[in-house]
Parts: structure tokens; C-alpha cells; sequence
């Protein structure tokens, strides 16, 4: 049963995603930091965190969940180390995910060739 709700929540989001990108202008770009936003937006309300316990990785593997996790860590960070903690909290608790998208872009910059426009 947690697999089916992870799939269910993790589509939902990509649909949500698609559906912006089908029916606006935005570019993809802007979609990606406006999901990151809202996360950080909803997990800094304590409204994403309810969602994450029920959905596991369907919750925290899109952007949204990037974006919950900076505010969950700049949170908790604050509450550490006081007003420091807003400029150290987000890079440590999203310091796995940074380093797992900068190297796997890395990656297939090496194996991928660019197409000229």
C-alpha cells in the first residue's frame, strides 16, 4: 500500500506539472522553481509535513519535496544556531540532493552531445 500511495501522490504532482506546462506559456524552468517554491512555502507553513508522512517518496521526490526539504533543515537550523542557521540550513539538508543533480548532469554532459537549434 505505500508503493500505491507514493505512485499516486508523485503522479499527481507530475500532473499537475504537465497540465501547467500544456496549458500556459510558462517555461519548464519556471514551473521547476515555482514547485520548489511552493514546497518550501508549504513545508514553512507545516502543511507539506502531514503529506510527506502519508505519502513517503511520492511526497519527497518531486521538486515540491526538494522545496520542503530546504525549509524543514533552514527550521531546524534556526532553531540550532539561531539567525545563522537561515544561511546554513538549506545547504545541509538539501546537500544530497544538490550533489546527486550536479553529478548526474555531469554525467550526461560527457555521453550526450548538444543539437544546435
Amino acid at each position: 500500500m505505500e508503493f500505491l500511495k507514493a505512485f499516486v501522490i508523485g503522479g499527481l504532482i507530475c500532473m499537475i506539472g504537465q497540465v501547467i506546462m500544456d496549458t500556459t506559456k510558462l517555461t519548464p524552468a519556471r514551473i521547476l522553481v515555482s514547485f520548489v517554491v511552493v514546497g518550501v512555502a508549504l513545508g514553512a507553513l507545516g502543511l507539506y509535513k502531514p503529506l510527506v508522512e502519508w505519502a513517503g517518496a511520492g511526497a519527497t521526490v518531486p521538486l515540491t519535496g526538494f522545496g520542503y526539504t530546504l525549509a524543514k533543515g533552514t527550521k531546524q537550523a534556526v532553531e540550532n544556531q539561531g539567525l545563522l542557521g537561515a544561511l546554513t540550513g538549506p545547504l545541509t539538508s538539501g546537500a544530497a540532493g544538490i550533489t546527486a543533480a550536479v553529478l548526474c548532469g555531469l554525467v550526461v554532459s560527457f555521453i550526450a552531445t548538444p543539437k544546435e537549434k
